[in-house]
């Protein structure tokens, strides 16, 4: 057979831009030269927490969801969460609000984040690619106050400002259950999602919520939790939205619904 070129020659070959480049590389350098166009960094995602359980906070399975699927998605990850007192406490083994307890709602939170977490005083645009709100009725009592003046609520001043600066840097919102009344409120013309617009029979027992989202001016776009694309995302505003426990369903679906807001938030970053 005839006898293979020389390494130089090979080189030459390939053009002499090439061939210098990897001539003057250092020594254990060409590994890197190789994988350098493999890498792309990290999308970094604040998540807000308002909260720890259902009633008076942030729905746990929800964050929990929304953390697998960033997890899944290879994305670095920093919640954080307003230094507030909560609305009030409620005992999630009755129901009921436990009227001589009073808690924070960063303090609270930290249970859910581990204790790695963060006053969403210092949660900037410029750290971040995307922002996500998990839902749970802490974003309508601790981040805002829709639970007791629905249309005409007022947004806790941090929500407020970081929905904003989100929207104006053109980086991605996602929001689940109960939070897209949060972008209803401070973003004019909004689209978004928290499921269907009538009960039936249960099955969406806070359907009414719908109908206070067009009231605040927002679009509101019917959408399930088990077809096979249970989120709607508004590209023209950037927000991602998806029903989650509005829904009386079985918890994979959840699950799912949450994921495919996860994945189109971390699409739209560019990531």
């Amino acid at each position: 057979p005839p006898p293979l070129p020389r390494p130089s020659a090979m080189l030459t070959s390939r053009g002499p831009a090439l061939c210098t480049v990897l001539r003057r590389a250092p020594s254990g350098s060409l590994a890197s030269f190789h994988s350098s166009a493999r890498r792309c960094r990290a999308a970094r995602v604040a998540v807000v927490l308002s909260g720890c359980g259902v009633y008076d906070g942030t729905e746990i399975h929800e964050a929990s969801a929304v953390l697998v699927h960033l997890s899944r998605g290879g994305a670095e990850v920093q919640m954080y969460a307003p230094d507030v007192p909560q609305m009030h406490v409620i005992d999630h083994s009755k129901g009921q609000p436990a009227e001589a307890e009073s808690r924070n709602v960063l303090v609270e939170s930290a249970r859910i984040a581990r204790g790695k977490i963060t006053s969403l005083a210092k949660l900037t645009t410029a750290d971040h690619d995307a922002v996500i709100f998990p839902g749970g009725f802490g974003a309508a009592k601790n981040l805002s106050t829709f639970a007791v003046d629905g249309k005409d609520c007022k947004v806790n001043r941090e929500v407020e400002r970081v929905l904003k600066d989100f929207h104006k840097a053109g980086k991605p919102i996602g929001l689940c259950c109960i939070s897209p009344v949060l972008a209803a409120k401070v973003l004019s013309g909004a689209e978004v999602t928290v499921g269907h617009e009538e009960e039936e029979g249960g099955k969406w027992p806070y359907a009414g919520t719908a109908g206070a989202i067009k009231e605040l001016g927002a679009k509101h776009c019917v959408k399930d939790v088990t077809i096979s694309f249970p989120a709607h995302v508004d590209t023209k505003n950037k927000v991602v939205t998806t029903p989650a426990f509005m829904c009386e369903t079985a918890l994979h679906h959840i699950f799912d619904g949450i994921g495919a807001m996860v994945k189109n938030v971390l699409k739209l970053t560019g990531k």
